[in-house]
């Protein structure tokens, strides 16, 4: 169940942080039309959103590989 779990978060992490980058990196008229945000006839940069989602998406990657290492351990036989 844990390795699930870690492999959802890495992937929302991942694409937190290149929707994050789009928003960066993308004019608002450049932007899916799915993205909050999108207007088709506006020339500006959305830095809020932007680094608001890299930084939402180093969280779930950070979280996710403390989730995939940490767990049960098992006991050497001795």
């Amino acid at each position: 169940m844990r390795r699930v779990l870690a492999i959802i978060l890495l992937i929302v992490g991942i694409a937190a942080v290149v929707a994050g980058v789009l928003y960066l990196t993308q004019p608002a008229h450049s932007l899916p039309t799915f993205f909050p945000g999108y207007a088709a006839h506006v020339v500006s940069k959305h830095t809020k959103r932007g680094y608001a989602g890299i930084a939402l998406g180093a969280v779930l990657l950070i979280v996710a590989f403390v989730v995939a290492l940490t767990g049960p351990r098992r006991r050497a036989l001795s």
